[in-house]
């Protein structure tokens, strides 16, 4: 290869942490045809006088671009667009903007949005009346932060004719008053009771939404994701057909890979279809930059409505074991089946298993398929993962299966102190979010942030990683010292550790010759920085192969 004399970009001037060492070293870095080139810092140097652009970091840090291993774009930019509660911090200022944003669009039929946080309401379960005082004639439904509930009005419950004689199905259930009542709190599959009267999201909806949320993403150093529910799901439209838009448009900047959404009802007869979309969207675009080679499967739901799976009865208000295990979503030897069917074709799982019985069952499942089919690089991963047992911790690297954890969640606060923790046995905190616990056992981590669930910036993620405790807090950090990470392997869960799980650890999450120039650069060098103060590094510039995407 001739050696190159002209590069078409030199950043210089700067710190630069390639994801190889310890820690970054004083340099730069070189880029020709959307590839780095060299971050050698004498080659740098030489390159810099004949490239055609050059860039000073003025002391500033470029690091791997960052990648988030579950999130979802649309829906999350449909809520930026829509009644956006995620701000929200106290009961009255998230029904002022309710009320605000009904009056802004009177002609809504129905108010629609979410992002309100169940730690503000006793029980985490607001009621119907409190939306009927301020939009009584219109039906009002709207997700909690997590995705898992919803809070709905009387005007909706009428519609819907969801009443005292309505059952709870088999994968959720309505809060109820004392006669039976629902008194307007949907959790899990109870939300679907909804479907035949609420609006869905449109296919226009979901394309405005993918871009806004990556303008939102790009603009936090995100340069690659994986979006965890590709597909019609939970009541929602399939938002393929966004993305095969934004990509024949030539708007899809990020690199991508689709879980497609696996249903309760369909069983294996899905594996066709799932196969089929798969290898239709691999024959037409780049897997570099878009593929749907894994599956989404909820094998839970959340510990603050009692639906995680856990092998121990959750506890009542007054300390005493319940009869309550939370819920399976699936039979765990049918999962087993339909897991083993999707690795022996070559399809990645991406579990939700949050209770520690959702994690044996998702092991077990990933455990029988290895037996069935023997290793392979398909590379399942375990989102989410509050509560592991011990027997369990090890299992993630005998099985190689990923450990995807979304750091923000692992602190104390309010929600986590009123509507879990209590509820739990004793000596759960100890062993909640145990990501110590799983590096010391061999796992390898990716990072995410489940946005719109929490806030999407990994630099708010890696700082709770790294503290157990968020900015500012007075709480005290959550479990015990040895469940917190480093700084580095922190930030290599969030670049490398993701871009393993996403199939593109061969060109990205690491800064090498010949690896894309997907970079993310920050105002510090935050190796530098007291740990404390990890959360006021912010990104300023994001590139994707060798082109600037966001500039602050």
């Amino acid at each position: 290869m001739t050696e190159l004399t002209h590069v078409d970009v030199v950043f210089e001037n700067g710190w630069i942490y390639t994801g190889t060492e310890d820690r970054p070293h004083r340099g730069g870095l070189a880029v020709h045809k959307g590839e780095v080139v060299s971050t050698d810092a004498t080659v740098v140097a030489g390159l810099a006088q004949n490239a055609r652009q050059r860039v000073d970091l003025d002391g500033r840090l470029i690091i791997p671009g960052f990648q988030d291993s579950h999130v979802h774009p649309p829906s999350a930019g449909i809520e930026l667009l829509s009644c956006d509660l995620s701000h929200c911090e106290t009961a009255e200022q998230t029904l002022a903007v309710i009320a605000d944003y009904a009056a802004a669009n009177p002609d809504l039929e129905w108010i629609l949005g979410g992002g309100w946080s169940m730690g503000l309401y006793e029980g985490g379960t607001p009621t119907r009346e409190m939306l009927d005082e301020i939009v009584p004639n219109r039906p009002v439904f709207l997700q909690n932060r997590d995705h898992h509930g919803a809070w709905f009005n009387s005007r909706a419950a009428e519609l819907a004719a969801v009443d005292a004689d309505t059952p709870d199905p088999r994968d959720g259930r309505l809060e109820r008053k004392a006669d039976g009542t629902p008194s307007g709190t949907a959790h899990e599959g109870a939300m679907g009771l909804f479907d035949h009267v609420r609006p869905s999201m449109t296919i226009d909806q979901a394309y405005d939404g993918l871009l806004a949320a990556q303008e939102h993403l790009l603009a936090l150093g995100i340069t690659a994701w994986q979006d965890a529910a590709v597909g019609k799901f939970m009541s929602r439209v399939d938002s393929l057909p966004a993305y095969v838009r934004a990509l024949e448009n030539g708007e899809l900047k990020a690199r991508v890979r689709g879980a497609q959404w696996w249903s309760r009802e369909a069983g294996v007869a899905q594996l066709e279809p799932v196969l089929a979309r798969r290898d239709e969207i691999g024959s037409k675009y780049d897997a570099d930059h878009f593929s749907l080679n894994s599956v989404k499967v909820m094998v839970d739901g959340v510990a603050e409505n009692f639906t995680a799976a856990m092998h121990d009865c959750y506890l009542d208000h007054h300390g005493n074991e319940t009869e309550n295990r939370g819920i399976s979503f699936f039979d765990p030897k049918d999962m087993a089946s339909f897991v083993s069917a999707l690795d022996k074709n070559g399809m990645q799982v991406h579990f939700h298993a949050l209770g520690d019985r959702a994690v044996t069952e998702a092991l077990d499942a990933i455990d029988q398929a290895r037996r069935d089919n023997g290793p392979s690089d398909n590379r399942h991963h375990l989102a989410h993962l509050e509560v592991i047992r011990s027997e369990d911790v090890a299992r993630f690297s005998d099985l190689d299966a990923v450990a995807n954890i979304q750091p923000l969640w692992a602190c104390h606060d309010l929600q986590m102190d009123t509507l879990a923790l209590p509820f739990l046995p004793e000596g759960a905190e100890d062993h909640h979010y145990p990501f110590g616990e799983l590096v010391q056992h061999g796992a390898r981590l990716a990072g995410g942030s489940d946005w719109p669930v929490t806030d999407a910036n990994p630099i708010q993620g890696i700082h709770i990683a790294v503290n157990r405790v968020s900015p500012n807090s007075e709480y005290a950090p959550l479990g015990p010292e040895y469940q917190k990470l480093s700084l580095k392997v922190a930030l290599d869960a969030y670049t490398q550790g993701s871009a393993f799980v996403n199939h593109l650890d061969h060109a990205t999450g690491r800064l090498l010759p010949g690896y894309y120039a997907d970079i993310a650069i920050l105002n510090c060098n935050i190796f530098d920085l007291p740990v404390e103060q990890l959360n006021t590094a912010r990104v300023t510039e994001t590139w994707i192969a060798g082109e600037r995407v966001f500039s602050e």
